[in-house]
């Protein structure tokens, strides 16, 4: 409860401390100095540009709406006009390329089943030329062990001759 007064109250310093809070406050004290700079450069500002930013968000929320609202339906129509077209085109052509896969797989087919006719024809006729070429060869085995036969009878013949005329 015991209150304190100032040591200064009532004394010859009090002049003093007064004028060195004045000093202390012109001299480093700057909130005074800073708030009214605040206020000169607001109301300044506010002065010079107005409402333009404002007008600026007014403009740039209508620009919104106005997309939002009429843009963006006419993009998305158009978008899904153009998608389903361009879906139906790309199935016509995959039904397209489809069907030439099959005609080039048909053709490629029948290319090779002639192939394979031409070569089973081949293997027939080479079975068929070796064959006879066993037959000929056969025949000219039997030609020639007949020739040989004969060869022996005429030779044992001729020997037999010339044996009745070595006796003399």
């Amino acid at each position: 409860d015991r209150r304190r007064d100032s040591p200064a109250a009532g004394s010859p310093i009090q002049p003093i401390i007064k004028d060195v809070g004045e000093v202390y406050s012109r001299l480093l004290d700057h909130r005074p100095v800073i708030q009214g700079e605040i206020r000169y450069f607001v109301k300044e500002f506010e002065e010079k540009r107005g409402l333009r930013e404002l007008r600026v968000l007014e403009n740039l929320k209508n620009t919104i709406f106005e997309t939002n609202e009429r843009v963006l339906p006419k993009c998305e129509q158009a978008m899904q006009d153009n998608l389903s077209e361009t879906f139906k085109r790309l199935q016509a052509a995959n039904a397209m390329i489809r069907r030439l896969q099959e005609r080039e797989y048909e053709a490629r087919k029948l290319q090779a089943d002639q192939v394979m006719a031409r070569e089973e024809k081949c293997i027939a006729h080479w079975e068929e030329f070796m064959k006879e070429q066993q037959n000929k060869r056969a025949e000219v085995d039997e030609e020639h062990r007949k020739a040989m036969e004969r060869l022996k009878e005429q030779y044992s013949e001729m020997e037999k001759e010339l044996a009745k005329y070595v006796s003399f």
